[in-house]
């Protein structure tokens, strides 16, 4: 009786953009998406969340989260960057991050990366003890139904499996050219021909 529901359940799999990077196309015109790496968290029918991964606050660093939230931080703490996770929810604070992952508001994206925005996890930080691997962020991105399935569709985005390498070891400024090259894609011949098709 189980395998009745195995292949509902195999195609919901093969849909959800969860654990998927989105490389925007050069021609996206929206100004908050423009040639960003937009890491998707989570993807169900009732639509989308993810943070974008290469933009950083120009003004905002981990003492301002730090002190904003009575959190007590260890000497170089204060220099995190915080990133500009997107345009909606933009007070609050998302944690990309690998192991471990026993956080209270812990959501596992992929077997070695979870999205966490607890007290918790920012208090393990400030001291130093918390994930080896991680991105703070302020805000996310979000598409309601259907939305980013129709966005990929019209060519908006190009998609690949999120990669450790690009979010945690490479420059903020090379992720987009990074995150193209692992395709297979040189960005500057994307950028040459966006708008000739």
């Amino acid at each position: 009786m189980e395998n009745e529901y195995f292949p509902s359940d195999q195609h919901q799999v093969r849909t959800s953009l969860k654990g998927q990077f989105l490389m925007a196309m050069p021609g996206l015109a929206d100004p908050n998406f423009a040639f960003t790496v937009t890491c998707i968290c989570e993807h169900a029918p009732e639509g989308a969340v993810g943070i974008i991964v290469n933009q950083v606050h120009a003004f905002l660093s981990g003492k301002d989260i730090f002190d904003e939230l009575k959190i007590r931080y260890k000497p170089g703490s204060e220099f995190i960057p915080i990133h500009l996770g997107g345009p909606v929810h933009i007070d609050e604070i998302f944690v990309l991050h690998g192991p471990p992952f026993g956080w209270r508001g812990c959501l596992m994206v992929t077997p070695f990366l979870a999205m966490s925005n607890t007290r918790d996890i920012l208090e393990a930080i400030a001291m130093g003890e918390g994930p080896k691997s991680l991105m703070i962020a302020l805000g996310c991105a979000g598409w309601g139904p259907a939305q980013l399935e129709s966005e990929i569709r019209q060519n908006a985005w190009l998609t690949s499996p999120a990669s450790e390498n690009v979010l945690f070891n490479t420059p903020v400024e090379a992720r987009w050219e990074e995150a193209l090259r692992n395709m297979g894609i040189e960005p500057a011949l994307l950028s040459d021909t966006a708008g000739h098709a």
